[in-house]
């Protein structure tokens, strides 16, 4: 489970207009009209394609929570895909994307500063030039690591550094024991 790719798809479903499909035959109608057939479903799903067929029949109703999970996942990463790539564009050029974090930070300054680590609940809005850095490297399959350097370093430019206006012998900013993450576009 990716805490960051996570906490970002989180925000970009925030933006869709109508509700994903509840009922798992619902669900799994739509997973059949957009991988054209029962068996690429059912590979994707890992079930058999006769499980397929009869849930989209309503045959079957309530799945087993492991596959309830999986398919809640798959029907979520395909459910309005315009509307995500709007709510992502608009973030990435225009309106920025917020971080709620309550994690340990500290950072690398000169000698004489207090530089300790410290729990710190942070809301920044981050720029847009952040926002698509984000979006960007989870598309390109970043993992957590990749995508926490590029926040620690958003929140070293807006947070620490005020953009520019002060601490600017700051070397980097240590982003660690993450409590609560949430991105908000």
């Amino acid at each position: 489970m990716s805490l960051f790719g996570d906490g970002l798809d989180a925000a970009v479903q925030k933006a869709f207009t109508r509700p994903a499909p509840k009922s798992a035959p619902a669900q799994m109608r739509y997973l059949v009209k957009q991988l054209k057939s029962t068996k690429a479903v059912a590979q994707t799903l890992r079930i058999s394609q006769r499980t397929v067929e009869r849930y989209v029949r309503n045959q079957i109703k309530t799945p087993r929570p492991d596959l309830a999970a999986r398919l809640e996942r798959e029907v979520k990463t395909r459910w309005q895909p315009q509307v995500r790539a709007r709510a992502r564009q608009k973030a990435a050029t225009t309106d920025g994307i917020v971080i709620d974090t309550r994690a340990r930070m500290g950072y690398t300054a000169p000698i004489g500063s207090t530089d300790q680590d410290r729990i710190r609940h942070l809301t920044v809005a981050l720029p847009p030039q952040y926002a698509a850095r984000l979006f960007t490297a989870q598309e390109q399959g970043a993992g957590d690591r990749e995508l926490k350097e590029i926040a620690a370093e958003a929140l070293k430019e807006v947070y620490f550094q005020d953009s520019g206006r002060r601490a600017g012998s700051l070397e980097e900013v240590r982003f660690t024991d993450i409590e609560h993450l949430e991105f908000q576009l």
